[in-house]
């Protein structure tokens, strides 16, 4: 959310910023929240004034009634009870009116960084390098579900008579490997200096609105019923949460968090990258990293974030590659955001496996959370987020990327301790 100072003196710049983001149907709200924003200062000074006045009227009062001027007391009486009537009904207008702005304001988009490039959607998002060299096998892979019924390592039948489409039973090697991935990824985390934790999987309406756009909101999260309690899309969302109505010293700062949870996701609209096996579900589980931190240092750490993506996949022999998301392709709370991509020997091509986002103060505006200086004075923090690790997309890659020729699956010597000491893994049929 944006300053409504900013805002107010920068109208122009806010109104490119939303067509650089193809949203020009937005246009219209940044000259409607500069009238309501007229209409509450206006409110807000007459509200002082006659707080102002009513003061000075009830002094009076009791200097008359000493002096024994007893109708001369009521009349101004009467004077306060009206300015106190009116007070009352300015202070509900103004209820109304911040209400409204800040409606408003929380749907006109962030000021996107000066190195995003412009583009209406992801298909104009831009390459930045490559990591490994991706190889093609001179075998066939098979679909990933296939390689990992190939081990009796999935059942999707099951899966969809127990919870619907979009669930999945992982089982034995596979389901052992999913979790290795997830330990691996936890204690690659910790070695880089942040703290492992493991956060609520439920989180309330005003964290929500703190941390994500109302569009990703109806999209994404699943509300509990009867309860102000939505599960977590992501844990990032509980871990920014955490931060919420904080005053924290900038020598404590940066905070820098790796959190595991299980993922639930409507995946409403959901599109592009094949839909069936386990590339879109409702259900998965995800090593997250989160940074809160002084506004001088978030684009420094935006680069550690997503590097230790890009590190944690090499160290498993996973060629990736870097993307640099258009103006389009982000949500409205992000300043900036890259792609880590995975290689596909099968498809022939990256997907995405990660992603990294900075949101400069967006998140610390809405949830408050603020820093106080040397010096005394208080500002907001920055907050950055991006995937360790999140299976089972990670698995897709992992399998097809070290499946062998006769079916087996190499393991990288750096998640052989996770798996019991085992090389490889052997299909059952």
């Amino acid at each position: 959310m944006l300053d409504i100072k900013f805002l107010r003196e920068n109208p122009d710049i806010v109104k490119q910023n939303i067509k650089n983001k193809f949203q020009d149907k937005k246009l219209p709200l940044v000259d409607e929240v500069i009238e309501l924003d007229l209409e509450n200062r206006k409110i807000k000074q007459e509200v002082e004034a006659l707080r102002a006045d009513r003061n000075k009227l009830s002094k009076q009062i009791g200097g008359l009634m000493a002096k024994g001027q007893k109708d001369e007391a009521e009349k101004v009486k009467a004077e306060v009870a009206k300015n106190s009537a009116r007070v009352d009904e300015l202070t509900a207008q103004e209820k109304d009116v911040e209400e409204r702005i800040k409606k408003i304001m929380m749907t006109i988009p962030n000021i996107i960084d000066p190195s995003v490039p412009i583009g209406k959607d992801d298909s104009e998002n831009v390459e930045i390098q490559k990591y490994g060299d991706p190889v093609v096998p001179d075998f066939e892979i098979p679909y990933h579900t296939d390689i990992m019924e190939s081990f009796n390592g999935i059942d999707l039948d099951s899966a969809r008579k127990v919870a619907g489409n979009g669930f999945y039973y992982l089982m034995g090697d596979i389901a052992r490997l999913h979790s290795a991935v997830i330990s691996y990824a936890r204690d690659f985390m910790i070695g880089r200096g942040f703290t492992y934790c493991v956060p609520p999987f439920m989180i309330r309406s005003d964290v929500v609105t703190g941390v994500m756009s109302f569009d990703e909101m109806d999209a994404m999260m699943y509300k509990i019923e009867g309860e102000d309690l939505y599960l977590i899309g992501t844990s990032e969302h509980s871990m920014i949460g955490k931060f919420i109505d904080t005053v924290n010293k900038e020598a404590d700062l940066p905070y820098t968090l790796t959190s595991y949870s299980p993922c639930f996701r409507k995946e409403k609209g959901a599109h592009g990258i094949e839909e069936r096996g386990v590339y879109r579900i409702h259900q998965f589980e995800k090593q997250e990293m989160i940074v809160v931190c002084k506004p001088e240092e978030s684009k420094m750490w935006f680069d550690k974030l997503w590097q230790n993506t890009v590190d944690l996949f090499r160290s498993m022999d996973i060629p990736v590659r870097t993307l640099e998301c258009c103006s389009g392709d982000l949500a409205d709370l992000k300043v900036k955001s890259l792609d880590v991509e995975a290689w596909s020997p099968r498809q022939k091509k990256y997907f995405e496996v990660g992603s990294c986002s900075n949101l400069g103060d967006a998140q610390a505006r809405r949830l408050r959370i603020r820093v106080v200086g040397e010096n005394g004075e208080k500002y907001f923090a920055h907050t950055l987020n991006n995937t360790v690790a999140a299976p089972p997309r990670m698995l897709i890659a992992f399998l097809e990327n070290n499946l062998q020729a006769d079916g087996t699956v190499r393991i990288p010597e750096v998640l052989r301790p996770y798996m019991g000491g085992k090389e490889v893994l052997i299909p059952k049929k």
